[in-house]
């Protein structure tokens, strides 16, 4: 397995680029296993809560994977069934993942932040089948389990009653499973968004799309090569796990770097890892680095091997880029792209880069500007970032929301997939974020739809009425802020958004609380009676 490791020039390799897809392909045999022919070759280095570490090789990855694949056969599962995963940092994730692609069944994962009501509404609407859990979110799944009429069995990673050890089954598993030789275009993965005005979508990805596209983002912007050891700091349940800390680093046969820190983000323990471990690799949202560049030992900062980092979720300030520079002698090299795409626009090594942009269409993806009607729009012009699907559509594209029709209606318009991002491309082909065309809010690299946030807050007794905004915040870029109308007989305290808060971190994924809570007599509403949520977001950009 050979690979070209940087882009080198940029516009004779957009132009050549192509990926040729076989109609039947696993990447876990076709990719994974070739690196795994190498009996001593490492593809994980773990790192316990305990400072325990362990060196995991692709072939031990691959034996026990091939396990996992087997006992999920044995338990019943059938390719297409679905497999929810929620686990933390721990090695057996990757093996689940692992497997469940072997067994062409389809991976559900999930944070581990999930509240109870947050798991049964993603069980319900998937169907899955078998959910496979840590001791410590067990009683999650056993709070639900009876609202759950598809769910037949529980997998347990630790010891729990009531659920079927991971450890046991895997032991009666054989090590051996050929390769089921399945179509390129069968269902894989399946994700879910943030919702903005409903629930959240289900974002499907094929064994093509997300495994053999993230070429694109190993190669070309992560730069990783087989002697790399490449470090992300993403938690299991987001898609970024899956692009930059499975299928991209792995694609070139580099080894990924997991520390599992569980809680809140450790930047002093981050900055120790760097200079202990030959990280040489780096991928971080900008509200990490933010938090790194604060933390007192980043100047005494000494990378043990680090030659190359990159960002993504959110525009990355210029100043923010100068100052990790000067203290670890890399540059934070921008990207774009979404759950439904791996990576679409970046600045590439080799490349001039313009601290702030996203950079440039990535090799494989046709994207423009567009207005309102489909129509491309002039440089320096702000409309929403599209990828063109006609006559070509990208590999590395999602294949559907899945059981949504109006969600796809609504994203695939004529010859181009909408984002829901606006931006500007300047003349040099340059793309510059500006914000989501939605209520999507980006917060410290979660994507938060308010309709959740809104939800929860109108269990409470007290409230009458809700709309959730972004409100942008130095540190982690936006944060969550709850306009609410109280119900008669309540007064806004402090104590009582305190309550609201906390009524919110109970309810759904703690990490989606309003930070700012505001009292308001009446919210912003059109002739129909809908929330203008666009007044509020205005109001706390000073626009109004």
């Amino acid at each position: 397995m050979s690979f070209d490791y940087q882009i080198g020039d940029y516009y004779e390799t957009y132009r050549n680029f192509k990926l040729d897809v076989p109609e039947r392909y696993n990447w876990a045999y076709e990719v994974f296993d070739t690196w795994g022919q190498d009996s001593s070759k490492v593809a994980m280095v773990w790192v316990g809560r305990d400072g325990d570490t362990k060196e995991v090789t692709f072939r031990h990855l691959s034996e026990r994977s091939k396990r996992v694949a087997n006992a999920l056969i044995g338990l019943g599962v059938q390719p297409g069934d679905r497999v929810f995963v929620m686990l933390p940092r721990i090695i057996e994730w990757w093996e689940l993942i692992l497997g469940c692609m072997r067994s062409r069944t389809i991976s559900v994962p999930g944070t581990t932040m999930l509240t109870s009501k947050d798991i049964a509404y993603r069980i319900n609407i998937s169907e899955v089948k078998i959910a496979v859990v840590d001791s410590d979110n067990i009683e999650k799944i056993q709070a639900i389990r009876k609202e759950c009429p598809t769910l037949e069995k529980v997998i347990i990673v630790g010891n729990a009653e009531g659920a079927i050890s991971y450890e046991d089954i895997l032991q009666k598993s054989s090590p051996k499973l050929p390769n089921p030789n399945n179509f390129s275009n069968d269902p894989m993965m399946l994700y879910f968004t943030s919702g903005t005005t409903g629930h959240p979508k289900m974002v499907l990805n094929t064994h093509a799309s997300y495994p053999l596209a993230h070429i694109i983002t190993g190669k070309f912007w992560l730069d990783n090569r087989p002697s790399d050891l490449h470090w992300t700091i993403a938690d299991t349940g987001w898609a970024q796990a899956a692009w930059t800390s499975f299928f991209a680093p792995w694609t070139m046969g580099a080894a990924i770097f997991i520390w599992d820190n569980r809680g809140k983000f450790d930047s002093a323990g981050t900055l120790h890892m760097l200079e202990k471990y030959p990280i040489t690799t780096f991928f971080a949202p900008p509200t990490v680095y933010r938090m790194l560049l604060t933390d007192k030992k980043l100047n005494g900062l000494r990378p043990k091997a680090l030659r190359h980092c990159v960002g993504a979720g959110e525009a990355v300030n210029p100043d923010l880029i100068d100052v990790w520079k000067k203290n670890t002698g890399t540059h934070i090299w921008e990207g774009y792209g979404q759950t439904e795409t791996v990576l679409c626009i970046a600045t590439f090594p080799g490349m001039r880069p313009k601290p702030g942009s996203m950079g440039v269409a990535a090799p494989g993806f046709n994207i423009a500007v567009i207005d309102e009607k489909g129509v491309e729009v002039s440089d320096g012009q702000e409309g929403e970032i599209a990828i063109r699907v006609r006559p070509d559509r990208p590999v590395g594209l999602f294949s559907e929301y899945w059981r949504d029709p109006d969600a796809n209606a609504k994203s695939f318009q004529g010859d181009w997939y909408r984002t829901g991002d606006t931006a500007y491309r300047d003349a040099d082909g340059y793309f510059w974020f500006v914000g989501r065309d939605d209520d999507v809010i980006n917060s410290a690299a979660y994507r938060i739809g308010p309709f959740e946030v809104e939800s929860a807050l109108s269990e409470h007794d007290a409230v009458a009425e809700t709309a959730v905004v972004a409100s942008p915040d130095e540190l982690r870029g936006n944060i969550v802020k709850a306009f609410v109308v109280l119900n008669a007989g309540y007064k806004p305290t402090d104590s009582l958004i305190n309550e609201l808060q906390e009524h919110v971190k109970e309810v759904t994924a703690p990490y989606k609380y309003p930070r700012i809570v505001e009292f308001v007599h009446a919210l912003p509403k059109t002739i129909s009676g809908k929330i203008r949520r666009i007044e509020l977001r205005n109001r706390e950009l000073g626009k109004n």
